[in-house]
């Protein structure tokens, strides 16, 4: 899992069981060590030691090796698991193994999912498990930590090489070249889209809309643009609120994503749009595009066409896998500069507890959509996360880039999780970091900032009585080191020369 990351030591003990199963321990099943080449699993061709484990006479999933490895995990740290594994007596195919981590505090247990935990450890123990009536095979099992400083250090040097250019300046005045004058440029601003959900409620709070106006460039709105709000009973179309959010939004030069046209998943469709026979649902569908596409052309610079459909199938279920690309068509012969995104979540935190997402799922759906004929033009990644591990990260970015060529990608609703804000400020510059050093990555859209408008708890840059917490001042850090600033004298010979951040920029120039 992610090998440009940096790691330090393995904390797994006798990891290629060259000591027998020393440090290892059969929980209610049998184990041996052996190095019968014979019995290895096919798709071994590395051998390391040259032994592996076998754990036999399993009933239950949870009869198997496992390590207690509570002195060598620390709080607050993000660890990377690589394991060379196999099963015997399973049919041909794809297997799963599970590596579970198990917190014990006296007479409970708690599994993690991540490997991560903030609060203080009790007893640690790894797991390796798989379904009953199948031995396992273990040939070698690393976790090391993720040294984060390492990982920053190489994107500070991917940024370097894919956010800057150079720039020559040359000042002058009415009566000639300014020569010999100390010249100082600072960056104030660049084009890079930075942004934040936002909603109607808020943007008559001045707190709000000041910390708003300085620190994003662009917005969606959280609601209100949704069919369920705008239409919420048949016929009785009510953009009020869209429409007083977009004026503000214009009003202060900020770009707007439509969020969203329709949306797939069921519990998200207004029941009077669910309970249409087939025939009425496609005229409904027609006229929600009419409706939103003409009366807003060109005022919308992005749309999400139908969001969230590895996750959802009610418009395909009642008209078949064309009605997707047909939204994507109809859309774009509406509005022909709306640039058409598809949406959705559980692409890029290598989650294997979602079975409709991955990042492989993603680019089937998005081949599908193109070969169906769809305008599509982005990649929205939602990138609601909780302990992101960066090379992770990094890995579905470039799948995603490899696999579907010259579709930028865009994070739509990031956010990050934890109740202590220092490990929030980690995790979030651990996202920010990545998406900003990754090539493929046009854009990143915050889904909320301050703590009394959020979606999930924990998440907030700035807390109910506008006190900017530590992630937020981490991110309002990174803002900052991505401008450029310079000094010097010009001479006759001589110009400024600048490195800038981005295509457009502002700066403020003093002369000395």
């Amino acid at each position: 899992m992610g090998s440009s990351s940096i790691h330090s030591t393995n904390i797994i003990l006798n990891h290629d069981f060259s000591g027998g199963l020393h440090s290892w321990h059969p929980n209610s099943c049998h184990a041996f060590v052996t190095s019968e080449e014979s019995a290895y699993p096919e798709v071994v061709t590395t051998k390391l030691s040259g032994h592996y484990a076998v754990a036999t006479n399993r009933e239950k999933s949870w009869q198997e090796l496992k390590q207690v490895i509570t002195e060598r995990v620390s709080t607050g740290c993000t660890y990377t698991v690589c394991a060379l594994v196999g099963v015997s007596g399973a049919p041909h195919g794809v297997d799963n193994v599970e590596a579970t981590l198990i917190l014990e505090y006296g007479n409970s247990e708690e599994i993690l999912v991540h490997w991560k935990h903030d609060s203080a450890l009790g007893n640690s123990i790894l797991w390796l498990r798989r379904v009953p009536r199948l031995d396992l095979l273990v040939v070698g099992l690393h976790i090391f930590p993720v040294d984060r400083h390492a990982r920053f250090s190489h994107l500070k040097q991917q940024i370097e090489k894919i956010r800057k250019r150079d720039i020559i300046l040359k000042f002058t005045s009415d009566s000639g070249p300014l020569v010999g004058n100390s010249v100082k440029i600072r960056q104030t601003e660049n084009s890079f889209p930075f942004g934040s959900f936002i909603n109607r409620r808020n943007i008559v709070n001045e707190e709000f809309v000041d910390f708003f106006s300085k620190n994003f460039n662009r917005t969606v709105f959280g609601n209100e643009l949704k069919w369920v709000w705008t239409e919420r009973r048949k016929g009785k179309l009510n953009y009020k609120e869209a429409e007083e959010l977009l004026n503000f939004c214009i009003s202060r030069n900020i770009q707007v994503r439509g969020h969203c046209i329709f949306e797939e998943v069921e519990s998200a469709v207004q029941s009077w749009v669910s309970g249409l026979e087939e025939d009425e649902l496609m005229s409904a569908v027609e006229n929600r595009l009419s409706d939103l596409l003409t009366c807003y052309k060109g005022k919308f610079k992005h749309y999400d066409v139908n969001n969230e459909m590895l996750h959802g199938s009610f418009y395909q279920d009642h008209w078949g896998e064309y009605i997707r690309a047909y939204m994507f068509k109809i859309a774009t012969q509406l509005d022909p500069s709306a640039i058409l995104f598809v949406n959705d979540y559980h692409i890029e935190d290598g989650c294997t507890c979602d079975p409709r997402s991955s990042p492989e799922k993603y680019i089937e759906h998005i081949i599908d959509l193109q070969e169906q004929g769809a305008p599509l033009e982005r990649i929205g990644i939602q990138g609601h996360m909780n302990s992101p591990v960066g090379p992770i990260v990094c890995s579905t970015l470039d799948k995603l880039r490899d696999k579907i060529p010259g579709l930028p990608i865009r994070f739509t609703e990031l956010d990050v999780s934890s109740d202590n804000e220092h490990i929030r400020a980690d995790d979030l510059e651990v996202m920010l970091r990545e998406a900003f050093a990754h090539p493929a990555v046009d854009g990143i859209m915050l889904w909320g900032f301050w703590e009394l408008l959020m979606s999930r708890d924990n998440a907030h840059l700035v807390n109910a009585e506008w006190d900017i917490n530590e992630a937020g001042n981490r991110y309002l850090a990174l803002k900052q080191e991505w401008l450029s600033h310079a000094h010097g004298i010009q001479t006759n010979k001589v110009n400024l020369s600048l490195e800038d951040f981005m295509d457009r920029t502002k700066l403020k120039l003093l002369l000395l």
